[in-house]
C-alpha cells in the first residue's frame, strides 16, 4: 500500500465511523476543517515521524493542500486546538476498532516506560507538567529521572487495549491491578509485578498472574520456558514502536490538556495499522513496515 492509498483508506474508515455518531458540537458553527480531515491527518503524520503538530501541518499544507484545501486557509494554532479537543472522539474510535480486531482477549501482557518531562540537570527548575510529575528509577537505563511513567496494557498478538500515564514514582504492582480490572485469563509481568497480594486480588476476577519472583540472586537461567519468553517480549516490541516509531521518548507538550491527546492520537494510529495489517493478511499485524511503502 503507498501513502495515498494508505490517506484515503484512514479517511474512509474514520469518516464512516463519524456519520455514525452523534455530533460533536452542540452549538457554534462548524470548524473549516472537518474532524475527519484533522483524525486522518493525525494518524498518517503520527506514523511518518511527525511528533509536533508543527511539522505534521506543515507537511499536508505543503503536500496534500489539494486533499485537504481548508488547511490552506486555518491557522496552525487553530488546528492544533481542533486536535486537542477531539480527545474524547479519539478515545471512543479507539474503544470501537477494538471490537473490530481479532486478538486473544485471554492472553494479556502488562509493562511500563519512563516518560522524563525533561533533562535530569533541569529537574529541580522545570515546571513543566509539574501536578503530575515526580522522581522514578529507569531500570534500563541504570539512573534516576523526573517525570511519568507509562503503563500499557497489550492482548496477544500486539494490540493496544489499555494505556495510562502515572507519575513515576507510583510502583507498577498498584497500576497493573487497574489496568487489569475487567481482563480474565493470565497476565504476563517481569519482576516489577510480582506480589503475592496482586497475584491474590487478580485471581478473584478468574486471571492468573505469572511474574518471575524478585530475588537478589543472579539468575544463570530464567526460570521460564522459551517460548513464554519470547511472548512476554512482544510488549517490548510494543513499547519500542511507541518510543521510536511514533516519538514518545519524551514529554513535548506543556499540559495535560495536549498530552492525552497526543498519546490517544498515538494509540490510535497503532490500532488503526494493526487493523489495516490484518485485513492485509500480514502474519504479524505489529509489523507495520509490510504494510506501508513510503
Amino acid at each position: 500500500m503507498d501513502l495515498n492509498t494508505f490517506i484515503v483508506t484512514v479517511y474512509t474508515l474514520i469518516d464512516d465511523w463519524l456519520l455514525t455518531q452523534p455530533p460533536v458540537r452542540k452549538r457554534g458553527p462548524d470548524p473549516k476543517l472537518a474532524d475527519s480531515e484533522v483524525l486522518t491527518m493525525e494518524v498518517v503524520g503520527a506514523y511518518m515521524g511527525f511528533h509536533e503538530e508543527k511539522k505534521l501541518f506543515e507537511y499536508f499544507r505543503e503536500h496534500y493542500g489539494t486533499w485537504f484545501p481548508m488547511v490552506q486557509e486555518v491557522h496552525r494554532t487553530t488546528f492544533t486546538r481542533q486536535a486537542a479537543n477531539l480527545w474524547k472522539v479519539k478515545e471512543r474510535l479507539w474503544q470501537h476498532l477494538l471490537r473490530e480486531l481479532s486478538f486473544d482477549g485471554l492472553v494479556h501482557i502488562v509493562d511500563s516506560l519512563p516518560l522524563p518531562v525533561c533533562e535530569f540537570a533541569r529537574a529541580y527548575r522545570c515546571r513543566r507538567l509539574l501536578e503530575w510529575s515526580a522522581w522514578g528509577y529507569d531500570d534500563v537505563a541504570k539512573q534516576h529521572f523526573f517525570g511519568l511513567r507509562v503503563h500499557v496494557h497489550i492482548c496477544w498478538p500486539g494490540v493496544i487495549v489499555g494505556l495510562s500515564l502515572r507519575p513515576a514514582d507510583l510502583h507498577d504492582r498498584w497500576e497493573a491491578e487497574e489496568l487489569l480490572e475487567q481482563a480474565s485469563g493470565w497476565a504476563l509481568a517481569d519482576t516489577n509485578y510480582s506480589s503475592p497480594d496482586l497475584e491474590f486480588d487478580l485471581a478473584k476476577q478468574n486471571l492468573e498472574l505469572i511474574a518471575p519472583p524478585k530475588t537478589s540472586v543472579k539468575r544463570t537461567k530464567h526460570p521460564w520456558p522459551k517460548w513464554l519468553i519470547q511472548m512476554r517480549r512482544r510488549i517490548e516490541t510494543v513499547i519500542s514502536q511507541l518510543t521510536e516509531r511514533f516519538g514518545h521518548q519524551r514529554v513535548r507538550a506543556m499540559d495535560t490538556w495536549h498530552l492525552c491527546s497526543r498519546w490517544l492520537r498515538t494509540i490510535l494510529s497503532h490500532t488503526i495499522f494493526v487493523l489495516l495489517c490484518q485485513q492485509a493478511g500480514i502474519d504479524s499485524p505489529i509489523r507495520f513496515a509490510d504494510l506501508l511503502e513510503i
